[in-house]
């Protein structure tokens, strides 16, 4: 080899390094991954994995919905004895006999809010604070409201080390909403009323969507959508099973139920 190619090649060797390096490609063994790095980029798999699966294959076409749900770190908020299901198809039990909802519920009843960019969201039922992430990553801000003092305040820890500021968690009674910061172009709720919380539907926006399970024992998923002239309509999407609303819900009951 001439001196001339010797220094063509070592040229090219550079720009290849320097392309690799930006692209975030491993150079060879001098830039090694640390073990975290390959633990991650593994879960980061599972979740790839996760989405395809079980929710493109289930119909939920939101490219935005998708991107949040490959993105935020499942395992993160799980009981550690449950990190291996983390990414199972399936719900899983956390503190107070609550549950994290099965991958595939988040993914549509957030893709059923049809959020625009910029929005403000409402959840009712902070749970383990998984479905408050998802909702960050689509919107401006996310104020959920948690009835159990345990979940809140971890669910709020776990959050804010996880750098998501655009979610305010309070510890209280979801069923009047939280005035303070309506009206929501989104209200989510993560437990089951056997009726509509009417405070609710009026701190929607026009145009604004309530995605909610309703119903005792048999539940549905239901949408209710706010039209501009303050009419709501309803739509029924699927069965489901959540944990039952509680607190002055319960209070709401006729005589009889």
């Amino acid at each position: 080899m001439s001196r001339r190619e010797a220094g063509a090649a070592r040229a090219l060797c550079c720009i290849a390094l320097g392309l690799a390096a930006a692209s975030g490609c491993d150079p060879g063994p001098a830039q090694a991954p640390r073990v975290e790095s390959a633990r991650n980029d593994g879960e980061a798999k599972e979740r790839a994995r996760m989405v395809e699966t079980q929710i493109v294959a289930r119909g939920v076409r939101d490219p935005r919905v998708l991107a949040a749900m490959r993105k935020v770190p499942r395992h993160l908020f799980v009981d550690p004895s449950q990190r291996p299901h983390a990414y199972d198809d399936r719900p899983l039990p956390i503190a107070n006999n609550q549950t994290i909802s099965q991958p595939y519920i988040v993914a549509l009843m957030t893709e059923l809010l049809e959020l625009p960019v910029g929005s403000r969201v409402l959840e009712i039922g902070t749970g383990s604070g998984y479905q408050s992430a998802v909702l960050a990553e689509l919107a401006s801000d996310v104020y959920s409201i948690e009835i159990l003092p345990e979940l809140a305040r971890s669910a709020g820890e776990k959050l804010r080390e996880l750098g998501y500021a655009n979610v305010t968690v309070r510890e209280g009674d979801g069923y009047r909403g939280w005035a303070e910061h309506a009206p929501f172009d989104g209200i989510i709720v993560t437990a089951a009323p056997e009726r509509i919380p009417e405070p609710l539907v009026a701190q929607l926006v026009p145009g604004g969507r309530m995605v909610i399970p309703v119903g005792g024992f048999f539940q549905e998923l239901k949408v209710f959508t706010k039209q501009k002239d303050g009419r709501v309509t309803e739509r029924d999407i699927i069965p489901v099973r959540f944990v039952p609303m509680t607190g002055e819900i319960e209070k709401q009951k006729t005589p009889g139920d």
